[in-house]
């Protein structure tokens, strides 16, 4: 895995080395830009970054790398946070941008990083060529989001945050530092932020002092180990020499390290104008000339460094390079032939790059020495030790960081509990005891926006009507893990902290890879957009989430081995339920005679792998309400153009929807003829406005007016008006009468075949299975029926806010 000590190395060496020299006291700051993926690591040396004097090292801007270790929207507030924390809010925060590279390689401005440049096109939404390598649920995303679940127990929450359309992009940020004058760059993570800038802002190039860069292994011995000659793909992986840490793509690519693996081709654009650079420990020198000799903390030597960008032969036409592959001229004018011309490796599992019984052959991302070519730069090979004997920490930078972070200048004002003179964690549990409960439901959902909406719906509900059991949600959607925060959020606000919520499946159906199942292929999930439109709003509700409540509940990387942590925690209290273990808790308690009822919002994969496993399960579920499909025929995959015909629920896992619609559970379908029927629109806007506002109204009349207000803009935003389709599917289980329902039924089937042309393509089908669907609703009824709902006095929120939960703790 990567080493957070290695990291860390390479931003606080370059910080500090000015203080034992009498010529820096007088010379001005240096200014450093810091460009980094947010690692957990890169929290830290962000925290180290922040201590140091500010003058000598004036940290002017970060930008935030969006296709590695983080998610943009989890990424660019826990910037936020840290420099409120620190007192830092002058520093300057870029992140993403919806701009693209055209096929002819134009690239357009404010291109968001999203994408490694090979892939990227006029979107934000694309396929996962080196970023499957990365698990998306615990040791990858999800744990670096949430900084294991630390973040929200830590981190005091400030004003700055993001807002779509208001957000700083990343190219505006760095084109602002570096025309204002000689820069420092630090590079965290995968390159792209500066290789696109240094492909369409080349009279740039003369302000950028020095680049120091984290990554690449040129002698350094695999962290995470390899297998021996004649194992196959099922041995344990044990210590070798090879110099890469793609533990997840071993078999493939073992020579690769992830910062310089996730986009080969930026790298290689720094790697080539610059002389300087550093592999696991920081170069020296930032304010002492650059000079190697005099590096405090690391044996540092010159070497010819190439970086790898595809693989031979040369020259080839395979499919698996745009750059080259059926074009007369190569995109960004390379050369015929050349370096960047070989087989370009399509992912962790690509069949080129394996070799039966055998180590990985492809090198994409490789940092190689060579004898010839290249670039001469400085490598940092060793750590030097501490130079005091007597301490138990072994390098002079364990002991120097420790030290400067104690420091009392520049310290942290407070953290999150310490803000506050009364702050207390409060749990609201109501006393269901002497209500006779109605229907059990569970609501699965995928934490798009519009689920939110529906589950304020559900909460609103009276019990006696329905009793909302547990919530399950589903990653392979609209939102990335992390968000489960938000779920919780929702849940505290409304008083209802005793209701479970299980996390699941992370890949679509047969998606995941062996060996490695924590990693897995993007193919159906490539349809949602990373950027605005997309992953990044649904993981901040557009931004409005932190005007929630803050929960004492929160994801948490507390675990056991029996649920794949590699060691069992102390406080099982504190564990993640998984979403298969809340559904069989839920179905479990039921008698013979009960069923459950399960709405789902999302892609049906928690629902088909829970099926899969407990064949019988179908007879406790009375009936399933599914958001989904297509009857007519049209499609709304408005990313993915030569699928006309496929809703995006079904196309995000069709062999899930497959599963489930031949399962015997009593369906009602409500399908994209419907909801795609229901647009927002200025008038209920007013007439959300006009009602006596409960707290929970008043955030969805503020969430819709927002994505109203985005929808006018266009572009990526085209769709953000249908968000009150996903709720309608709630006012059909709960009262299908006051919104004038009915019901049609035909026989369906949904194409499961793999092709992305045709995936989760809904076919009425003799062959197919008999659903009973919504063929119509009274739209003016229905948005009436919700916006009465959500005004009632009747279990409201207990907690309206999280600045109503700051006035109750007192600000210091």
């Amino acid at each position: 895995m990567r080493r957070p000590i290695g990291k860390v190395r390479v931003i606080a060496i370059a910080a500090t080395i000015c203080w034992t020299l009498f010529s820096c006291l007088h010379a001005a700051p240096k200014t450093l830009h810091v460009d980094t993926d947010m690692d957990n690591d890169d929290g830290l040396a962000l925290l180290y970054l922040l201590k140091q004097p500010r003058s000598q090292i004036h940290v002017k801007a970060i930008t935030i790398n969006a296709n590695s270790w983080s998610n943009a929207g989890s990424a660019i507030n826990t910037v936020y946070d840290i420099l409120y924390m620190m007192d830092r809010e002058d520093i300057l925060v870029g992140i993403g941008g919806e701009g693209g590279i055209t096929d002819n390689g134009t690239i357009l401005p404010n291109v968001g990083g999203y994408l490694p440049i090979i892939d990227q096109g006029l979107s934000t939404a694309g396929r996962c060529r080196y970023r499957e390598a990365i698990p998306p649920g615990p040791g990858g995303h999800l744990d670096v989001d949430t900084n294991y679940g630390l973040r929200r127990q830590f981190l005091p929450q400030g004003e700055r945050h993001y807002v779509p359309l208001k957000q700083r992009t990343s190219q505006e940020v760095l084109v602002e530092t570096l025309s204002e004058g000689p820069t420092t760059i630090l590079l965290s993570g995968a390159h792209t932020n500066l290789g696109i800038l240094l492909l369409s802002h080349p009279e740039l190039k003369k302000n950028i002092e020095h680049i120091y860069i984290m990554g690449g292994g040129v002698h350094s011995s695999n962290p995470t180990g390899c297998c021996p000659s004649g194992s196959g793909l099922s041995c344990t992986p044990a210590q070798c020499g090879n110099v890469g840490n793609l533990f997840s793509a071993y078999h493939t690519n073992p020579w690769a390290e992830f910062n310089i693996f996730t986009d080969p081709f930026s790298a290689y654009q720094s790697f080539f104008l610059w002389d300087s650079f550093a592999s696991a420990v920081t170069i020296s020198g930032m304010l002492t000339g650059h000079n190697p000799h005099k590096n405090k903390y690391a044996v540092i030597h010159p070497k010819n460094i190439t970086v790898l960008t595809s693989d031979k032969p040369y020259g080839i036409n395979d499919g698996s390079n745009p750059f080259f592959d059926n074009r007369t001229m190569p995109k960004f004018h390379l050369q015929k032939g050349g370096v960047h011309s070989g087989h370009v490796q399509r992912g962790i599992q690509d069949p080129f790059c394996l070799v039966p019984d055998g180590k990985g052959t492809c090198m994409d991302g490789y940092t190689k020495e060579v004898q010839n070519g290249g670039a001469l730069i400085q490598v940092a090979l060793l750590p030097k030790p501490n130079k005091d004997m007597t301490s138990t920490l072994k390098t002079q930078f364990d002991a120097d960081y420790i030290h400067d972070l104690n420091l009392p200048k520049q310290t942290g004002r407070f953290n999150f509990e310490s803000e506050f003179l009364h702050f207390k964690k409060v749990f609201y549990r109501p006393n269901l005891s002497k209500k006779i409960l109605g229907k059990p439901v569970i609501f699965d959902m995928d934490m798009s926006p519009g689920d939110f909406i529906t589950l304020f719906y559900l909460l609103k509900t009276p019990v006696e009507l329905i009793n909302l059991t547990a919530i399950t949600v589903t990653t392979n959607g609209w939102a990335n893990p992390a968000a489960i925060d938000v779920v919780y959020d929702v849940l505290h606000m409304m008083g209802r902290d005793d209701i479970p919520v299980g996390l699941g499946s992370y890949f679509a159906l047969n998606q995941s890879f062996p060996p490695f199942h924590s990693t897995g292929d993007c193919k159906y999930s490539q349809a949602i957009p990373l950027g605005s439109g997309g992953r990044l709003d649904s993981d901040t509700l557009f931004g409005l989430a932190r005007e929630l409540p803050r929960s004492p509940r929160s994801y948490t990387a507390q675990n056991s081995v029996k649920f794949g942590a590699p060691r069992t925690t102390d406080r099982p209290e504190l564990r993640q339920p998984l979403a298969n273990e809340v559904l069989l808790n839920v179905f479990s308690s039921l008698n013979n005679e009960a069923g459950v009822t399960i709405l789902s919002s999302g892609p049906l994969t928690n629902i088909a792998t829970l099926l899969l496993a407990n064949s019988s399960l179908h007879k406790k579920t009375k009936e399933l309400y599914i958001i989904g499909g297509s009857i007519a025929g049209q499609g709304n995959l408005f990313t993915i153009p030569k699928n006309t015909k496929a809703e995006f629920n079904f196309f995000l896992d069709p062999e899930a929807a497959l599963v489930v619609l031949k399962s015997q559970i009593n369906i009602t379908l409500i399908p994209l003829d419907i909801t795609g029927q229901i647009p927002l629109s200025e008038a209920y806007l007013d007439i959300l406005e006009k009602y006596e506002k409960t707290p929970e109204l008043k955030f969805v009349h503020k969430l819709l007016s927002t994505t109203w207000m985005l929808h006018s803009q266009g572009g990526p935003y085209n769709f953000a008006q249908y968000l009150l389709g996903d709720p309608l599917a709630a006012a059909v289980l709960v009262n299908p009468q006051n919104i004038r329902t009915t019901f049609n039924e035909k026989k369906i089937t949904v194409e499961s075949t793999g092709d992305i042309s045709t995936a989760g393509w809904t076919k009425v089908d003799k062959a197919g299975v008999p659903i009973r669907y919504v063929s119509s609703v009274d739209k003016k009824a229905y948005e009436l029926h919700l916006a009465a709902v959500l005004n009632s006095h009747t279990q409201t929120a207990v907690v309206p806010s999280f600045a109503s939960q700051k006035k109750q703790w007192g600000k210091l």
